[in-house]
Order: structure tokens, then C-alpha cells, then sequence
């Protein structure tokens, strides 16, 4: 199972590599993956911050667990594969750029030109067994992420975190709302997304805040 992490993420969370908890997670992946069938594809576990290093960060989306069908996950929250059908909530998150921006509805659900602009797309939990949702959690992932948050939290600022639902404005909660912009909404998902996510208007809300910030919008 060949996995890698970007290097600057791999600087900040070298603290955490070297701790018990991730020895034992990473001891229950390798297992994981030897026995069944899991998610994603080991080489890309570390996809969100590979494809957004820590000081290229400027939004950042809290998911909760990997798609657990196959060829659906690709390290990316709410992301799915080219080829792959849309899954739900994210037609949902289509529909509010849609109504947001007026921009076209994509056919593709691949989000990774979003984290190639610095959106870090980050699941709470990084990995999922086929068929099996949630399978992963409670394992030590929720720790890693929650420092990846933290580290961010304490070491940049000017940032937009779109924490979608219950659980992600759980694990945001002590994110500095003086130093970063802090949208929420209820989650995209069919049972919530039409309680106040459509209509939420999260995307002109962070590219205006980026712009106000001497950033360059985010090419949703």
C-alpha cells in the first residue's frame, strides 16, 4: 500500500504521525486494506492534501466518510470519479452554484480542479470498507483531521470554511471566527439540502471574501 503526504502537511503533522494513535491506525489501514475490499485507493488516502498544500489553502469543505461504493472515492469529500454518477448531495451543491452563480451544471462530479485552487475537500474520516459506510470511523482519522483543522486554525488566517451540517460545525466549532470567514448551512444532502442549503450562498460569499482579501476568486 503505497501512501504519501504532501510535504508541508507531512511538517505539520509530523506530531501526529509520531503519536500512538496514528501507530494503531495505520496498523488497522494496512489490515483493513489486506482483508477487504476498502476506499480509496490506497496512493490517493491523502488525496485532499496532496492536491492542496498548507499554505496554498484558502477554503476549506468538512465532509465525514468516504463514498463507500466502487469507483466512487478519490480522496476528495463530496468528490466522486469522471465516469462515475453524481451522487446526491453533490447535485445538490451543483444546484446552489447554479442558483448562486448562474453556472452551468456540471456532467462530471471530479471536484479536483476545485482543490487544485486551494479548496481543501477534507473527510473527516480518509478511509471507508466497500459497502460498509462509516466502517473507519472512531479509529484515529477524526484525531489527524481535527489537528489538520487546528493546525490551520492556528497558523493561517483569511480563510473560508463552509461547515455543512451538524457534524461539521461540530468539528469547526473552535475555528477563529475574527480571522476567517465561518459559512454555515444545513447539509447538501436530499433529507436537509432544501431546510436552508439551497439558497445558502456560500460560493459568492467566499469569493467575495477572497477578493476583499486580495485573493483571487475561487474558478468554482
Amino acid at each position: 500500500m503505497k501512501v504519501q503526504i504532501e510535504e508541508s502537511w507531512r511538517q505539520v503533522l509530523q506530531s501526529e504521525f509520531d503519536k500512538p494513535y496514528f501507530e494503531m491506525l495505520t496498523t488497522f489501514v494496512r489490515r483493513e486494506y489486506a482483508a477487504h475490499v476498502c476506499f480509496p485507493p490506497g496512493p490517493l488516502i491523502f488525496n485532499a492534501f496532496n492536491a492542496c498544500p498548507f499554505d496554498r489553502v484558502r477554503v476549506v469543505i468538512i465532509g465525514q466518510d468516504p463514498y463507500h461504493e466502487p469507483g466512487q472515492a478519490h480522496g476528495l469529500c463530496f468528490s466522486v470519479n469522471d465516469g462515475v454518477e453524481v451522487p446526491p448531495s453533490l447535485q445538490n451543491i451543483y444546484k446552489e452554484l447554479n442558483r448562486d452563480l448562474g453556472l452551468p451544471i456540471p456532467t462530471s462530479g471530479n471536484l479536483q480542479h476545485w482543490a487544485e485552487q486551494g479548496v481543501l475537500l477534507l473527510n473527516a474520516t480518509l478511509t471507508v470498507q466497500a459497502h460498509h459506510a462509516g466502517s473507519h470511523q472512531n479509529k484515529g482519522w477524526e484525531e489527524l483531521t481535527d489537528a489538520a483543522i487546528m493546525a490551520l486554525n492556528q497558523q493561517r488566517q483569511g480563510l473560508v470554511y463552509m461547515l455543512w451540517g451538524s457534524y461539521a460545525q461540530r468539528k469547526g466549532q473552535w475555528i477563529d471566527r475574527r480571522k476567517n470567514l465561518v459559512l454555515t448551512a444545513p447539509h447538501p444532502s436530499p433529507l436537509s439540502a432544501y431546510r436552508g442549503f439551497i439558497g445558502c450562498g456560500h460560493f459568492s460569499a467566499a469569493n467575495a471574501y477572497l477578493i476583499n482579501h486580495g485573493q483571487s476568486p475561487i474558478n468554482w
